[in-house]
Parts: C-alpha cells; structure tokens; sequence
C-alpha cells in the first residue's frame, strides 16, 4: 500500500555550497518522513529557507525571501515558514520575535530536528517551533538528494572552522572545526559514484586543515587518496584551500593523482602585509607567493582561482596599489573580489579607520578590470586548443551545449557554450575545440 504523503514541502536554499550540501540532507530527511518536495513554492504547504548571512548582502537575500514567501501565507495555499541556518543561528534572539510570518527556526545543529519543524509548522495555529542546540551538535553529512543534477555533486569534509580571521562571522556561526572521519566521507563518496557523478568537488572552510582535530595532521591528502582508491569518479577538485596550509605532500598528490584536477582554489584576500596581519590571516604576502610558486612548479598546467576583499579597515592608497599590481602580474586565471561588509561580532567591525561605502566600490571596481584584462588574455589564449569538456546542459534558446572543462568550477566560473553533431547528454566528457573567447566564457565545437 502507497505511503500517504504527509504534505508538500518546497526548499529555498541561500548562500554557498557548504549550505546547500545542509539543504540536500534536509531534503532526504523530508523525503523519507513521507512528504512531497515541490520546486513550485506556490505549491507547498511549508516551504523551507536555508539562510546564510555570512555578510551584508546574504542577510538581506535572506530577509528578502522570508518577506516574499510569506506573502503566499495571506494569498495562496502556504501554511508553515522554516527558516533554518545561519540567519537564526546568528541572531537568535531575534529571528522570531521580529519576524512575525516565520512559524519554526532551527540552527546548524539540528538538521535532524526538520521533520519535526516542518510538522510543528503546519500545525503551528500561532505556537512557534525553535530549535537552536549548540552548534557543534549538528550530525556531520548525512544521506542527501543531489540537486546540482547527473555531472557534478559537492562533498563536504567538515564542519566549522579556527583560524579567526577577523573579518568572518563563521566561528560564530558554525563553530569549531570538526572534520569528518576518513571512512565517513569515502562512504558517501561511493554513493555518488554509484548514482553516476562525475565530478565530485570537495569543500569546507578551509579543506587544507582537514583532518587536523582528529588525527593530530592534515589530512587531505590521505583523504584525497582514499576517495580515489574506493571510487571511479573521473574528477575530483578541491575548493577553499589555504595558502599557510599548501604542504609539499598536498602538492605531490595533485601533480600526481591523474583524477584530481589540476585546478586549486586558493583565497588570499590581499597581499599588503600591513593588511594581511590586520585581517589575521595566517602568513604574509610572501607565505602567499611562495604557494602560488611552489603549485606552478611542480604543476606547470595548473588553474589557480582566488578572491581578495578591497576596503578592509585601514587600508590605504599604497595597500591598495600593491594588490593592483599583484593581480595585474596574472597569478590567477580565476580571481573574484568583494568590498569588505562590515559585520557585527567580528573584530574588524570595531576597527578604527573604516572605508566609505564609495570607496569600497570604486576600488573593487578597479580591481576587476586589472582582473579582466588578466582573463582576456588567459581566456584568449585557449582559442585553438581541444579541451575535455563536462557536458552539463543544453539551452534550447540558443541551441548550445554547455559545460566546463578542469578549469572551470561549477557555479564560480565561466563556461564552455558548444555545438554538436549529436545529442549529448549530461555527465558525458565531450572533446571541444575552442574556436571563440569571451571575457569569462568559451566556444566551441565538439569534435565528434
């Protein structure tokens, strides 16, 4: 006898990767309680938001879709709002004493506690549900449903983080480190083989620390081995590295593992020493150009992606100069950068010397066009070459394939538009020659 569902549930997920890997387990909880999950918000008797606000702009997003899903409450079919994440996390006093439309809260911790937030909230009749527990009781991974379709899947190796850069909410939000064991996250890994992934992309705050908490060393590199060893998945890239941490073992197992990318994300955040020690990132502006020089010698063929903030407290016309010229010298073939947000309960809030609002902008502006013209000529300078390329989709408005090759990484980076004599479906490696660049983008032809 089929299952009665218990209702339809639709899902907003905010904010970075790490949030969505959080949604994915929500998803598969809700599925096995016997509910519907509904990609039409007009749809669901509750709908789900999990909120990041790890800045500015993501507590707005966030606040911005509690207004508008709640609309549905007083003009459709909704009955019950979830928020879940770091929005409540963060202030959690306030989220539902301010927040009248929202019905049930829960925090970091308790994933495991959504079925009953969900329950409570369709039966809420004016009784609010709320669960914060501390953060580090939130079950590390989980079964999940992959949203990100047949090619690729995230895989996140911990929780938390400890290096206390004083600009990021982070450790207030999500806590200390805790990665997960080794055997843990080669299970899941082997689930997503079976379900046909071909790229797995590995993530956490910082990935390079992984393991440090529960085997007194970094770890990755061992993790990195024994996700290779028990899966056959073709691509395996690594995200959120940091450059303190880029050991010699880290690197040897990039250069010579076949089936990692050669493709690293390296976040800096500036090279003015005088900036780097007043953000308290662990090691100067030469730390970060020794790591870009060691990765490039010993992987010649390597794509290093990196972010940088402009208009951090006290910085000056010179600070801002030296990392002009820094990323106009070219060390990254990717590169995103943000004005500094000045965030409550972080140390850099109560710094003296804070920047215009105006000048944040102008410099960012700035910024991104030496960027730019970096990129033209990296972008410029694949025209000709055949690449494998990730099929990821197909756009009937322009009849294009689309994909991405090592060197792009989902959802960050550009894309490679193709043509093809044939259907190609999602997940197939496809040979295409680039015949056209665009500042972030690629064309090409597939050559089947």
């Amino acid at each position: 006898m089929t299952q009665k569902k218990k209702g339809k549930v639709g899902f907003v997920s905010l904010g970075c990767a790490k949030n969505l890997c959080d949604t994915e387990v929500m998803l598969h909880r809700l599925l096995q309680a016997g509910y519907e999950i509904t990609p039409e918000e007009t749809e669901a008797d509750v709908v789900i938001i999990n909120t990041c606000a790890f800045i500015e702009s993501a507590k707005k997003e966030a606040i911005d879709n509690i207004l508008d899903i709640a609309w549905l409450k007083e003009h459709g079919k909704l009955r019950g709002l979830v928020v879940a994440g770091c929005l409540p996390e963060r202030y959690r006093e306030q989220v539902l004493k301010e927040m009248p439309e929202i019905d049930a809260v829960i925090g970091v911790g308790a994933l495991d506690k959504i079925e009953e937030a969900v329950a409570q909230a369709m039966e809420s009749g004016g009784k609010k549900y709320c669960c914060l527990p501390p953060k580090d009781a939130c079950p590390l991974g989980g079964d999940r449903i992959v949203t990100t379709g047949e090619a690729f899947a995230y895989i996140k190796i911990a929780e938390g983080c400890n290096n206390r850069c004083a600009y990021c909410a982070i450790p207030s939000i999500r806590g200390e480190l805790r990665s997960r064991p080794i055997e843990d996250i080669v299970a899941e890994a082997k689930n997503l083989d079976e379900m046909g992934i071909r790229e797995l992309v590995v993530i956490a705050q910082d990935t390079t620390v992984y393991g440090l908490d529960l085997y007194g060393e970094y770890a990755l590199p061992r993790l990195l081995r024994a996700i290779t060893e028990n899966t056959k998945i073709p691509w395996i890239r690594i995200l959120y590295c940091y450059p303190d941490k880029i050991t010699e073992e880290l690197i040897r197992e990039v250069r010579d593992n076949d089936r990692i990318v050669k493709y690293i994300d390296l976040p800096v955040q500036h090279i003015s020493d005088k900036m780097l020690s007043a953000m308290n990132r662990h090691g100067d502006s030469a730390c970060v150009r020794d790591a870009i020089r060691r990765l490039r010698e010993a992987i010649p063929e390597i794509v290093i992606r990196s972010t940088a903030i402009v208009g951090f407290p006290g910085e000056g016309e010179d600070d801002f100069e030296q990392l002009c010229r820094f990323i106009s010298e070219g060390p990254f073939a990717r590169f995103g950068a943000f004005p500094y947000s000045r965030e409550e309960g972080t140390p850099a809030c109560s710094m003296k010397e804070q920047i215009d609002e105006d000048v944040k902008q102008k410099r960012y502006d700035i910024l991104m066009r030496h960027q730019l013209a970096v990129s033209e000529a990296f972008q410029a300078s694949l025209v000709g070459d055949t690449v494998q390329v990730l099929c990821e989709g197909f756009d009937p408005v322009s009849g294009s394939y689309w994909g991405r090759s090592f060197r792009e990484a989902p959802e960050i980076d550009g894309k490679i538009w193709f043509s093809a004599p044939r259907r190609i479906r999602e997940g197939e490696f496809v040979p295409v020659r680039i015949t056209e660049a665009m500042d972030y983008d690629l064309v090409g032809e597939a050559q089947i």
